[in-house]
């Protein structure tokens, strides 16, 4: 984190952002408001020029000021503004769970003034030797959720889908009627990885596809999940497409499908979605820790031949990726999809990534082992590495 500029920290619920922030700083620091807290939230709320007038009284220590939840009110996002230009200002830390009343409202989002950073749950770097693969598959990366045992970690993801229920949407009223959502929220877990079909989905939730629309953008905006475009050499054709939709954790997508008490094992179906999913949300990650502007996207025809990610470099460059959770993935498990997207771009180094111990390749296909894969796409040391 920046020591002497001013920043928004945005990630989903309890991946940590007070805790990363508090013991960065000394206490004396640091002025801290806490929206979460009913008592702070309504003072602020009646009267935001309150902020303004406190930061100016601040003690001489005081460098920083810690704004939890900015989300909750907006306007004094424009109080933050104006003490940024006056004299001698403190740095700002504005976290959030959720941009989407800052967007709704056109929030003053400071001009530049303060950079924008993401905080996601655990990768397997910042672990390194603790990380185990198959316990990531069960329970996710949160960080409370990975120190904890097997059957804490289970009712602390339960708990986690209440907790979001109550504190995101029905608190900020991001719905009209929360039942409908709350099935859709459900639903979600079991289309998390395909095609959205927003038309079906709506019919087995019971509201219009318009609304489902709506849902799924109120769970990238609340960061419970992201969008993955369907690949196009056109920024058009990619908005045009259906897309995919990957939730944030794997921990949170089994709590919605209610597998928890279903342990994932290799060979399994559930083995095999689940490392897709880890995958694709740990490139999302370590790209944006590393700001390495690589670009997302999937590819299918309308013969049905699919490639899991299409990975597009800033200096043009492309890689095609299958996922395949298995020690010894064979060619004919990816030519039909790899080798169609060849067609379309002669240029892509194509790639299975999946649990084999060694690296090999066959016939233009590269197959690497899953951590090599992310040793060459965000180098450790690199300028744009993590």
């Amino acid at each position: 984190m920046p020591t002497n500029h001013s920043f928004f920290l945005f990630g989903p619920r309890q991946t940590g952002k007070t805790s990363l922030v508090t013991s960065a700083f000394s206490p004396a620091q640091v002025m801290s408001y806490d929206l979460l807290k009913t008592d702070e939230y309504m003072r602020l709320l009646s009267r935001p020029s309150l902020l303004r007038e406190e930061v100016n009284g601040r003690s001489v220590t005081v460098t920083h000021v810690l704004i939890d939840e900015v989300q909750r009110i907006p306007a004094l996002l424009d109080e933050v503004h104006g003490l940024l230009e006056g004299a001698r200002p403190p740095s700002f830390i504005l976290t959030g769970s959720s941009a989407r009343k800052l967007k709704r409202l056109n929030a003053n989002m400071l001009g530049g003034r303060a950079w924008t950073l993401s905080l996601h749950p655990f990768t397997h770097r910042e672990l390194g030797e603790r990380f185990n693969l198959l316990r990531a598959l069960n329970f996710g990366g949160l960080p409370k959720i990975w120190f904890s045992d097997d059957s804490e970690a289970e009712q602390l993801l339960r708990s986690y889908v209440e907790t979001y229920l109550k504190e995101e949407v029905e608190a900020e009223a991001l719905v009209r009627s929360l039942g409908p959502f709350v099935r859709f929220l459900f639903q979600s877990g079991h289309e998390s990885g395909n095609i959205l079909n927003f038309s079906t989905i709506g019919r087995d939730v019971g509201t219009s596809s318009k609304t489902i629309r709506e849902y799924f953008q109120i769970l990238e905006d609340t960061l419970i999940g992201r969008f993955l475009p369907a690949y196009s050499r056109s920024t058009r054709g990619r908005h045009i497409a259906h897309p995919k939709f990957y939730l944030f954790d794997t921990g949170v997508q089994r709590a919605l499908t209610k597998k928890l008490k279903v342990a994932v094992e290799p060979g399994t179906p559930d083995y095999g979605t689940g490392f897709e999913h880890f995958m694709v949300n740990e490139c999302w990650r370590l790209n944006d820790y590393g700001q390495s502007d690589l670009t997302f996207s999937f590819y299918r025809t309308e013969h049905h031949a699919e490639v899991d990610l299409i990975i597009e470099f800033p200096r043009g460059e492309c890689w095609a990726v299958e996922f395949k959770a298995t020690d010894n993935p064979a060619l004919s498990d990816v030519r039909g999809g790899l080798s169609s997207f060849k067609l379309k771009r002669p240029d892509a180094r194509l790639l299975c990534v999946s649990t084999a111990l060694r690296r090999r390749e066959v016939e233009g296909v590269e197959f690497l082992p899953w951590k090599e894969f992310f040793a060459e796409l965000f180098p450790i040391g690199a300028a744009n590495g993590c």
